[in-house]
């Protein structure tokens, strides 16, 4: 089991879902905003004629619970739906899910993931 992790672009967020919807992921464990500092560091924008340095970016956090026959398609299409070019499209983590236990039924392992 493989929890995955995410941060895109918000708008990308619809394209993002509709391409796990076409791999046959439909459960999300987590959506949330969230802001961020990346490689790119950051601009200056005016704002009512002040310079304001802007370093953090929003950004849309996935978590995903996947089992491991369902990880490269989780991947793939989080890199189809959420991939422009530029070079804060994002990142994905993928970390070891230790243990995983549905709480109406008890089931542990890769049935409580789904």
């Amino acid at each position: 089991m493989k929890l995955v992790i995410a941060y895109i672009q918000p708008e990308k967020l619809a394209d993002v879902k509709q391409a796990l919807f076409d791999v046959d992921i439909t459960k999300i464990s987590l959506i949330t905003n969230a802001l961020g500092c990346g490689s790119q560091k950051g601009f200056v924008e005016e704002y009512r004629g002040v310079s304001v340095e802007v370093n953090l970016r929003m950004k849309v956090r996935l978590e995903i619970a996947v089992n491991e026959d369902y990880l490269e398609k989780c991947v793939g299409a989080i890199i189809k739906g959420a991939h422009t070019g530029s070079p804060h499209d994002g990142k994905i983590f993928v970390v070891e899910l230790a243990e995983c236990i549905r709480i109406s039924s008890g089931e542990r392992g890769r049935l409580a993931v789904g």
